[in-house]
């Protein structure tokens, strides 16, 4: 999945600064955990019979790439932004217990995702095909757990700039169902304000139904 992107001029960019203090940080990595009321969306998804993990990624990653601050990453020491970022996921093997990593392609709609990602994933005999792109969303999730928080392995490689997406074990509050969502960036692009866009955004998706 070859996606365009530009490089950009630091020099003349608006989050220059901001992103040179915290490259430079020896976490440049944060994460935040929230929860999102999935009451209709999980309605939605049990009556039309799709699959939640698929149907989760596609709204989160459709919700991502509106704000431009998800699509920067550092490739050969410039920041670029894409024009497009597609997905990773983990797929877990019920027989080994042993996941694998499966890239696909954010396709138009809903239902083409849904049928690419799980036909792509059976398919898929290899846990990893190698190291992942600088143009994916990283997805995994977590549903034995109703977790309040969560962190992540550190490569150590400071420039990597992937988002990562985790969710837990739904459960049910005061008549609602709710999830816990997770979402670690690098500071060097993304801050507070832009996790609190998308999670106005992705709830507001939810609610709706997509």
């Amino acid at each position: 999945m070859a996606n365009k992107f530009k490089i950009i001029d630091e020099k003349s960019w608006k989050r220059a600064k901001h992103c040179q203090v915290f490259r430079n940080s020896i976490e440049p990595q944060y994460c935040v955990t929230f929860e999102l009321d999935i009451t209709n969306f999980f309605k939605m998804v049990k009556e039309k019979k799709y699959s939640f993990t698929m149907a989760l990624i596609y709204v989160v990653s459709n919700c991502a790439n509106n704000i431009e601050e998800f699509r920067y990453r550092f490739l050969d020491g410039k920041v670029v932004l894409f024009d497009k970022i597609d997905t990773a996921f983990t797929y877990m093997n019920r027989d080994t217990e042993l996941f694998k990593v499966v890239n696909v392609e954010l396709t138009d709609t809903l239902e083409e995702y849904i049928s690419l990602a799980y036909e792509t994933a059976i398919n898929q005999k290899e846990y990893f095909t190698g190291p992942l792109g600088n143009n994916v969303f990283q997805f995994s999730s977590m549903p034995w757990v109703s977790y309040t928080h969560i962190s992540h392995t550190n490569p150590g490689e400071k420039d990597n700039a992937t988002p990562i997406f985790v969710w837990g074990k739904f459960f049910e509050r005061n008549g609602k169902m709710l999830l816990p969502f997770s979402v670690q960036v690098h500071h060097s692009f993304v801050d507070g304000i832009h996790i609190g866009k998308l999670a106005y955004m992705l709830q507001n998706k939810l609610t709706a139904q997509i």
